[in-house]
């Protein structure tokens, strides 16, 4: 993939060095305006002199800046602290581990991307079913009624749904809804990438979302329960092997 030199230039003057680094936000998710920044989220490797003295290094770096009218904001966790969040249910992190939109990548990368398929299990729907709480209750609290968090809602339950019943990390809504077809939602996307991610829904409209949203959180509340995945994670030997090799060769 062919990215924006600002992104690449970003994530080359970082200091220490990456695993991988992703592409997050609202162009994953499939719906990103004309003037969306760009969620860079990934993994550094803190040398092993920051790791065992009396002052350790950051393990979460964030920089946010305009480039040239280009809004980036980059986060990165240092391998182990992204490597124990990889073993809890985290749905975050496996959407910035398994992001196609990839601007960097090693070995390494996707060394991780193998073991993190056994670190799904049927209680990351906790995850979900709480982020798409806290969305409807943005959107419900907001007057006029914003399209944003409402896509967001959607976009977290249809994630969680799928994750369930495959095991496959999709975030991208468009590419859920060819899966689920709701008829609404690419007239929602749409209204969002045109900008008019502000407008307001009429009181009909809101009391049909309002089922919607409660018709596909039991959904995912049922394909939990029905879910063939794993009750534990597995492959925590295999990631504290990779995290010793990653900080040992500096990488």
């Amino acid at each position: 993939m062919e990215f924006d030199h600002r992104l690449l230039d970003v994530v080359k003057q970082q200091q220490h060095p990456l695993v991988f680094v992703t592409i997050s936000g609202a162009h994953l998710y499939g719906f990103p305006s004309q003037d969306s920044d760009y969620d860079l989220r990934g993994v550094h490797v803190l040398p092993v002199r920051d790791v065992v003295g009396l002052e350790t290094g950051s393990e979460t770096i964030q920089v946010s800046e305009d480039r040239n009218g280009l809004e980036i904001d980059l986060v990165t966790h240092d391998a182990r602290k992204f490597f124990k969040l990889l073993l809890k249910k985290n749905g975050y992190v496996l959407e910035q581990l398994f992001s196609p939109l990839v601007v960097h990548s090693t070995p390494e990368h996707a060394e991780l991307k193998q073991i993190a398929k056994g670190c799904i299990t049927r209680h990351h729907s906790h995850h979900y079913l709480g982020f798409a709480e806290t969305e409807w209750k943005l959107f419900n609290k907001e007057n006029p009624k914003k399209i944003k968090p409402l896509l967001y809602v959607y976009r977290v339950l249809l994630t969680g749904i799928h994750l369930m019943r495959t095991g496959e990390v999709e975030a991208n809504l468009q590419s859920l809804n060819q899966i689920f077809t709701l008829p609404y939602v690419p007239d929602l996307i749409s209204q969002k990438v045109a900008g008019a991610e502000q407008g307001a829904l009429n009181e009909s409209g809101f009391a049909f979302h309002e089922k919607e949203y409660a018709r596909l959180r039991g959904e995912l509340e049922r394909a939990s329960q029905d879910s063939k995945l794993p009750e534990l994670p597995a492959g925590k030997d295999r990631l504290n092997d990779l995290l010793i090799r990653a900080r040992l060769h500096g990488r």
